[in-house]
């Protein structure tokens, strides 16, 4: 699944290579999770990037809790909870890289860059951060939803938290999901899914194609690195550039 991702790229750069605009302040973000609202750009405001709240919420749904983090790209199409917002609600979900966490071999000891000491996993998990050598954003495939009765409070899983920076403005709440599909080489050694990423000449077919089926593929992985960073992100409520930092073993 993709649980956590960042986009900590300036403003004016994220603007430029997606030809939008910010329709409020921008924050970067070392640890997006579900239940913040994020950076997207919407198939009926392309050149607009708004910020719509992580976790799907069907437009149909009796309330607003348990919103939909992930949708799998192998049944996106036919899934009740996801087929109309990939008929007619498709969206880029802006990020410069993503978090994965990979099962470690007890014992296996990773330096820390937030504290002088070693961090033991005991057989845990190690997370992992997966973005570009040179961290430029991308756009993962990701579908949105615009939900309608009386209350707009979510509640999510273990991935969620963090802190919201808007308050509920008692309109309607909308929400986005991240596609996964079948992991690269590179990812395959530390999850079996991960996010959709989209090549940047098919970003504006998936937000208009008929049939955007063919934009669900892996991304190459010789073009993607990985890396081990602090466990101090499992805290959704942590978000701060130590978070990036790389790792090394000790």
């Amino acid at each position: 699944m993709c649980g956590r991702y960042t986009l900590f790229v300036e403003q004016d750069d994220l603007e430029e290579r997606f030809d939008a605009r910010f329709t409020g302040p921008f924050s970067p973000r070392y640890n997006a999770a579900p239940g913040q609202k994020l950076p997207v750009i919407t198939n009926d405001e392309p050149e607009t990037i708004r910020r719509l709240e992580w976790g799907l919420v069907p437009s149909w749904a009796d309330d607003a809790t348990n919103g939909l983090v992930n949708a799998r790209a192998e049944s996106v199409a036919e899934k009740p909870s996801f087929r109309a917002a990939y008929e007619r609600r498709r969206c880029l979900v802006l990020a410069d890289g993503f978090y994965e966490w990979a099962e470690t071999e007890t014992g296996e000891r990773i330096e820390d860059s937030r504290s002088s000491s070693d961090r033991r996993s005991d057989g845990g998990k190690q997370p992992y951060r997966i973005a570009f050598e040179d961290d430029r954003p991308f756009a993962m495939a990701g579908l949105w939803e615009r939900w309608e009765p009386e209350t707009t409070q979510t509640g999510l899983d273990v991935f969620g938290g963090g802190v919201e920076e808007e308050g509920d403005d008692g309109g309607p709440l909308e929400t986005f999901t991240v596609i996964t599909t079948e992991p690269n080489d590179l990812v395959a050694e530390l999850h079996h899914r991960m996010a959709v990423i989209l090549e940047p000449d098919r970003e504006r077919e998936w937000l208009t194609a008929d049939d955007p089926r063919g934009c669900l593929e892996p991304y190459p992985a010789a073009e993607l690195r990985a890396y081990p960073v602090s466990t101090a992100v499992n805290d959704p409520a942590t978000d701060e550039p130590s978070l990036v930092e790389p790792l090394e073993p000790a």
